[in-house]
């Protein structure tokens, strides 16, 4: 499965590391989670399996249903949301995480970062991954897989550098930077301050995976696994 963008560059999407148990990389982002945790952009749910089953109170979303399912079969929790709708717990989450290039979601970092800053508790964290390389763009981009590709959404890309700057912009204070496994990881703290934005209406929502979600959903549903 690949990310076509509108210039023609392919980006693998790394679908067997996502249906795998957290590991890797992922373990300092366990490490550094701290109180309730919300994995935006769960997918189908290794990082939520890996908290639940360390005793933690987390929870994961995603717009896509079998995602979800496939995370609840592991026994962790779930439900079908976009980030831009309206969240349970909302402004009272300890650490947010956008793992796995979610900091795309929407095609609008600094959008995406404050409407995250509304999600958790004042002085709370995000840990969100990077993109490895020094880049700050937004891209038209389809999903493509063996059964055809999906309709044209709109996804971004920011480096450690370009997704501080986001984030000071936003309300958030850029705390910790690290490399683990080849991915690029970033720790920020909200502040007081923080220049937050409430949930859009379901039908105001921007653009995104939803468009495409026959084939952002690699977990149909007879896929799902309880192992």
């Amino acid at each position: 499965m690949l990310l076509r963008r509108g210039d023609g560059v392919l980006v693998p999407l790394d679908i067997r590391r996502w249906r795998e148990p957290a590991g890797g990389g992922d373990l300092g982002v366990l490490r550094r989670c701290t109180g309730s945790v919300l994995d935006v952009g769960c997918g189908p749910g290794r990082i939520v399996r890996a908290l639940a089953s360390s005793g933690r109170n987390a929870m994961g979303i995603d717009v896509c249903p079998s995602a979800v399912a496939h995370t609840i079969s592991w026994g962790a929790h779930a439900v079908v949301r976009s980030v831009f709708e309206h969240v349970p717990r909302e402004g009272a989450w300890a650490t947010a995480l956008l793992l796995d290039g979610n900091v795309g979601i929407g095609g609008d970092v600094a959008g995406l970062l404050r409407r995250v800053a509304s999600i958790v508790r004042p002085g709370g964290l995000l840990l969100a991954e990077a993109a490895p390389d020094d880049v700050d763009e937004r891209h038209l981009v389809q999903v493509v897989d063996a059964l055809g590709r999906s309709a044209p959404f709109t996804w971004a890309s920011a480096g450690a550098a370009a997704l501080a700057r986001h984030g000071r912009s936003t309300g958030w204070t850029p705390t910790e930077e690290w490399t683990s496994a080849g991915r690029v990881f970033l720790a920020l703290r909200r502040t007081a301050a923080g220049g937050a934005a409430p949930a859009r209406p379901s039908a105001a929502r921007p653009p995104g995976p939803r468009a495409a979600v026959s084939w952002t959903c690699p977990w149909p549903p007879g896929a799902v696994r309880a192992t």
